[in-house]
């Protein structure tokens, strides 16, 4: 049987990304298919990033061209390439940063700072540039988290750089104050402080700026949502019904300012005993992948309530950091693979692509 072009589309056709459910065709992800005789080889390019899965992904492309009868020679190459997305509607995109992620909750205490910093963590060890603005002007707890002191300095006296912390960027209002100094500011005061700490930040290329917000759907919120381009956003709930219910308020928030919601991560959804190791749903159960069922939204995944992911967060060295291979950092890195793949398949941002249009009077 001859080697064409159609016989290597028509195979990938059927091969299925099992990260995306996808084939290798429709998403576009096959290019440069090259045929030398017998021998095939191509480029496989993922919208997501995915270090950890990149060698199964080759393997499963291998293995199916390799099936075809009287193959020579395969090669397959496999590499991501992120790009920018579309934000809301009437919402520039920032320089040097393409996606933008809100991490949110409607009440504090249900680990969303943790989940935000395990996320940059996680997508930037799955091979993404990745930054991290801690957007809780009152509560900064992102510098204890990263393990980063000092403060950030200015190479031109206008923008500041970015703090560097485990492979990511990172600003918060944390690093231009002292930790007992109480940020005793008005609405206007702190949100325009948000967008300073956003906008004159020197962010280097990012594929993606998680945004961790504070709690509620108050001032910052609604400055998220009309002043800054963000491609979607994070519901952190507990399984909790009290937790639930402030989750359910946040995400209608970001739905009536149509940002989209790319799902939910569901924290604290069992505790694991750190004595026996027994496993309990001390929040309850089903509560999270309820609220999806509800409003049609994805469940990104769940954590347990493990005292190692406290420890380690208080201690600068998150999960994704200090325990890589675990067991949670590998749940942290599926929810970051998760909501990169629905960013992937949303809309794409070609504004820079067309030329801005002068008319002049003659």
């Amino acid at each position: 049987m001859a080697i064409t072009e159609l016989l290597i589309q028509s195979t990938l056709k059927l091969c299925i990304d099992p990260n995306t459910g996808k084939d290798f065709i429709s998403s576009k992800s096959a290019r440069n298919i090259q045929i030398n005789a017998s021998d095939v080889s191509l480029d496989i390019v993922l919208g997501y990033p995915a270090k950890s899965v990149m060698a199964d992904v080759q393997a499963l492309v291998m293995k199916a061209l390799k099936a075809l009868p009287d193959i020579g020679k395969v090669t397959v190459n496999i590499s991501s390439r992120i790009v920018a997305h579309k934000a809301q509607q009437g919402v520039t995109l920032l320089a040097n940063v393409k996606n933008i992620i809100a991490v949110a909750s409607g009440k504090g205490g249900v680990g969303k700072s943790t989940t935000s910093v395990n996320l940059a963590l996680a997508l930037a060890a799955e091979g993404a540039t990745v930054g991290l603005l801690d957007a809780d002007i009152y509560g900064p707890s992102q510098p204890q988290m990263l393990g980063i002191t000092g403060r950030p300095e200015s190479t031109d006296g206008k923008t500041m750089d970015p703090m560097l912390a485990h492979g990511i960027q990172a600003m918060s209002i944390g690093f231009l104050i002292d930790n007992d100094t109480p940020m005793v500011w008005r609405g206007p005061m702190v949100t325009g402080a948000l967008e300073q700490l956003l906008r004159d930040t020197k962010w280097r290329d990012l594929d993606y700026l998680i945004i961790d917000l504070p709690p509620g759907t108050g001032d910052i919120q609604l400055t998220l949502a009309q002043k800054i381009p963000v491609t979607g956003a994070i519901i952190v709930t507990t399984p909790q019904d009290i937790a639930l219910l402030d989750a359910r308020k946040g995400l209608k928030m970001f739905e009536k300012v149509n940002i989209p919601i790319l799902g939910i991560v569901e924290n604290m959804s069992t505790h694991i005993c750190s004595q026996c190791g027994h496993e309990e749903p001390i929040f309850g159960s089903g509560g999270g992948a309820l609220m999806c069922q509800d409003y049609q939204v994805d469940l990104l995944g769940s954590l347990p309530l493990d005292i190692k992911i406290r420890q380690q967060s208080d201690a600068g060295k998150p999960t994704v950091i200090a325990e890589p291979d675990s067991a949670i950092a590998d749940i942290y890195k599926k929810i970051a693979r998760a909501a990169a793949i629905k960013i992937a398949n949303s809309s794409q941002d070609h504004s820079a692509k067309f030329p801005n249009i002068v008319i002049q009077n003659s």
